[in-house]
């Protein structure tokens, strides 16, 4: 399995990027996807997932009505608009796909998310 983002970039603070992460060679069933990011010194968080059977959504509160997560048409494909981005969201973004068991559980390289003042 390989999970590819792209989207990232340098973005001045109140602007928009739309993150992609593409999923192949997944032989297991998608229980959920996500977005994680980490930014220098800090822990790897919560930004964003959503469940495959009803499209469920769960935010971090610092993304709340800025940032939305969606799955593309086929359903290998996800994607993270990011709005009204600020300073705080400068961080590596990594993608996420997990299967209903603990050994399905996969995750992207990456993609450098930097927010200028």
């Amino acid at each position: 399995v390989q999970l590819v983002e792209s989207g990232g970039g340098l973005v001045q603070a109140g602007g928009s990027l739309r993150l992609s992460c593409i999923a192949s060679g997944t032989t297991f069933s998608i229980k959920g996807m996500g977005w994680y990011r980490q930014a220098p010194g800090k822990q790897r968080e919560l930004v964003a997932a959503i469940t495959s059977s009803d499209d469920t959504t769960n935010y971090a509160d610092s993304v709340k009505g800025r940032f939305t997560i969606f799955r593309g048409n086929a359903k290998n494909t996800m994607y993270l608009q990011m709005n009204s981005l600020n300073v705080e969201d400068t961080a590596v973004y990594y993608c996420n796909f997990k299967g209903y068991f603990p050994r399905h559980n996969y995750w992207g390289q990456g993609t450098q998310v930097t927010v200028s003042s």
